[in-house]
């Protein structure tokens, strides 16, 4: 699958970005970078004036962000940022070895769950076929 965003979104003070993640079922972006800067961008689509739920294949689809809201909670580098697209939580990780577990709450993100692995830093990190383990 092939995915052309077609949307400028500033970035404060010009922070370098490590990683984006895409939750293609809610529409959700997730960006990390320098910083600890953690933001989730909703990009909602339409066709012809109505909803498509990102399921748009037409070229003609319009996208606005419905949703731009900076996540705090990191002090060190972004690294890593997955969605767990069953139960619509996110996980990020930064180079001090805080893993943070986001999730929606009442239109809002908020920390689920914080773990410090005390400088044992996540490269990589996936979430189970069903969205229980991480």
């Amino acid at each position: 699958m092939f995915v052309y965003l077609s949307k400028k979104i500033s970035i404060p003070n010009n922070f370098r970005l490590n990683c984006i993640a895409w939750n293609q079922k809610d529409g959700y972006i997730a960006v990390g970078g320098e910083d600890g800067l953690l933001k989730v961008l909703r990009v909602d689509s339409t066709v012809n004036g109505s909803y498509s739920g990102g399921k748009s294949r037409g070229l003609a689809a319009a996208s606005n962000l419905s949703m731009n809201q900076p996540l705090e909670g990191h002090n060190g580098h972004v690294q890593v940022v997955t969605w767990n697209e069953e139960h619509q939580k996110l996980t990020s990780s930064d180079q001090n070895g805080v893993i943070i577990v986001w999730m929606l709450y009442k239109g809002s993100w908020y920390e689920e769950m914080i773990n410090n692995r005390n400088k044992s830093v996540v490269r990589g990190m996936a979430w189970s076929c069903d969205g229980r383990y991480a």
